[in-house]
């Protein structure tokens, strides 16, 4: 037992002798290579350039350690350009792909926004043939109106099928919709004038006797105004208004016109229940053979109020309104004073 321990602590001591001598082997080894190698680095040579003139001789006095460096820079460019062209020409095609889609998106947008553009444009000229030609139609100076003149206006010359570029680079369509826009801008008052009138003419419509005696436009002309034959007696006389029948009593009544009641009245023998009323401009309106009367003498009425309902009162075949249009004293056909509104809507 004693001797086996004996050799275990020599052979241990044997190894640890030989691990050192190694290692101080190894570490004077390193540094004679250390020692060899600075020499070798910091040996200096010298290069001599000649010229072949007689000038003077240059000598470059340079070290190993130096060309090392140098050679290192070199080879890290080449390494660097070679790594960045393959990855350059290795880029995964799917980029590719998603770019030109992108690309192609772009354009498809693009070039809906350019028809888009150009059935705008097409739609204002349109536009500005019609706002012309109303203006002219109410006598307005339409001068500043581009389409003035013979429709050759701002937006005839616009191109929808090329896209050229104005001297300062913009897009024609772009171009285009600015002039669109002051054009516009230039169309607010004329369009205000239009208003103007118009609201003018709804007061003046007001005014004048120029609607349909019966609430809801129902019922017709039983008897026109003019030589009629007269019901009673079979002889022609001259009939001074228009007949509306709606083949049934009680249907609601209107004035026709703004205007104040001066007559509520009754005969037995002729209208029956009649209503006057006095209109601006002249016009006077007469209501007969009312079945009941919703206003008094003095009373101002508004156009399409309800005065009173239809009947069969006084000298009469049947349930009608008969309606009279007087200007001062003149008797007047009400048909074209009922047709007023219709007439003007058609001129439009």
């Amino acid at each position: 037992m004693v001797t086996s321990v004996h050799e275990y602590k020599k052979i241990e001591n044997t190894i640890v002798r030989n691990v050192k001598n190694a290692a101080v082997f190894m570490g004077r080894a390193g540094v004679s290579f250390l020692k060899t190698l600075r020499k070798c680095l910091t040996k200096r040579y010298t290069v001599v350039l000649v010229p072949h003139s007689e000038k003077k001789v240059y000598n470059l006095h340079i070290s190993m350690l130096t060309i090392l460096f140098f050679i290192l820079i070199v080879l890290g460019g080449m390494a660097a350009f070679f790594l960045y062209g393959v990855s350059y020409n290795y880029t995964p095609k799917g980029n590719f792909a998603d770019k030109d889609s992108r690309l192609r998106e772009t354009q498809a947008s693009l070039d809906q926004l350019r028809d888009e553009t150009a059935h705008l444009l097409r739609e204002a000229r349109g536009f500005e043939s019609a706002l012309s030609n109303t203006l002219s139609s109410l006598g307005r100076d339409n001068g500043n109106t581009p389409a003035a003149s013979g429709g050759s206006g701002d937006l005839s010359s616009f191109s929808f099928f090329d896209i050229n570029e104005t001297p300062d680079g913009m897009l024609q369509e772009v171009n285009d919709v600015r002039r669109l826009t002051d054009y516009l801008s230039s169309t607010i008052e004329p369009i205000k004038e239009i208003g103007v009138l118009l609201d003018s003419q709804s007061a003046l419509l007001t005014e004048i006797p120029s609607i349909w005696p019966i609430k809801g436009v129902i019922g017709h002309i039983s008897m026109f105004f003019g030589q009629n034959e007269n019901p009673f007696t079979g002889q022609y006389y001259i009939h001074k208004g228009v007949d509306i029948s709606t083949y049934r009593q009680g249907d609601p009544i209107v004035a026709t016109a703004d205007g104040q009641v001066v007559t509520v009245d009754y005969e037995h023998s002729g209208f029956g229940n009649n209503v006057i009323i006095k209109h601006k401009h002249g016009f006077y309106t007469r209501y007969a053979h009312m079945l009941t009367i919703r206003v008094k003498a003095g009373q101002r009425v508004q156009q399409g109020e309800v005065i009173g309902y239809i009947g069969n009162t006084g000298l009469s075949t049947g349930p009608h309104l008969h309606y009279e249009v007087h200007i001062g004293s003149d008797v007047v056909d009400p048909y074209k004073y009922i047709n007023i509104r219709s007439n003007l809507a058609k001129n439009r």
